[in-house]
């Protein structure tokens, strides 16, 4: 409950102090519809928005603030961190850093450092979307392999 209730703080603050006018002007009405998606686990932007911001975001590199991994909710982005691999094949160990402000999507966009022990890449910063209700990604990060079944 600590997190919803931090989530929506931040979501107010974030919609309150203009942040969401990147996606639309800003209104009363689209302030609240936005909300509700993202505290539904959905993008703020969906069909032809948002088949335009993945090709934008697919000029940069996975993982990146401009191309964010997407993923379903909380337990999506630790799921996806937890199916990487490093060099050596290890799992790296992770650790949320903290949202960084809103992306391509619509999204407030998380920040993960992704650490490989005595494995390269040794640390990376991952920006990761999870408001993708249903999306699984399938591409690893560049530098890191990924496996193909179910987190560990």
């Amino acid at each position: 409950m600590k997190f919803h209730h931090a989530l929506v703080a931040s979501l107010s603050a974030m919609a309150l102090g203009g942040c969401v006018t990147t996606v639309a002007p800003q209104t009363e009405a689209n302030t609240d519809f936005y909300l509700a998606r993202m505290l539904a686990g959905e993008s703020a932007v969906s069909g032809s928005e948002l088949d335009k911001a993945l090709a934008e975001a697919a000029e940069h590199p996975l993982g990146s603030k401009k191309n964010p991994v997407r993923a379903s909710r909380p337990q999506g982005q630790r799921a996806y961190l937890s199916r990487l691999r490093c060099a050596d094949l290890s799992r790296p160990e992770f650790t949320r850093a903290g949202n960084v402000g809103m992306g391509p999507f619509g999204n407030i966009v998380d920040a993960y450092v992704v650490t490989c022990a005595d494995s390269e890449p040794a640390e990376r910063t991952i920006h990761m979307d999870m408001y993708h209700a249903g999306y699984v990604e399938n591409e690893a990060v560049e530098g890191y392999g990924i496996t193909g079944g179910k987190p560990e």
